[in-house]
């Protein structure tokens, strides 16, 4: 069934990520991997994204998932995710992550991220 393994996929690259393996998570990205934070910046392949992690994942994230939901190509994901603010000082957002699959990787992100 493609929605368990592509559920399966995002939990093992959340968990890269945890762990402050960015090379681990970006290996189940595509290429061509296009990034959107509703709002902010459109980030377009993977050499961006890496770029964008260096900086925005200086110190790992802190995942909570609330709700992971599949349907066809989609992986949505809802919860919250604590990242140190610019003095340092832990800041939980509330967020929900749509990705599309291609081939079993991550091909496309739509983030909504908000302060909690």
């Amino acid at each position: 069934m493609p929605d368990t393994t592509n559920k399966q996929v995002l939990e093992k690259a959340n968990a890269a990520i945890t762990a402050g393996d960015y090379e681990g998570f970006l290996a189940h990205c595509t290429d061509d991997t296009e990034w959107t934070f509703v709002g902010e910046q459109t980030l377009r392949g993977k050499e961006a994204v890496r770029q964008w992690m260096a900086t925005a994942y200086e110190q790992p994230p802190v995942f909570m998932v609330k709700h992971l939901i599949a349907e066809a190509d989609f992986v949505t994901a809802l919860g919250t995710i604590t990242l140190p603010d610019e003095q340092g000082e832990a800041v939980e957002y509330a967020y929900c992550d749509v990705w599309r699959f291609r081939a079993g990787k991550m091909a496309e992100l739509t983030a909504f991220v908000v302060q909690a």
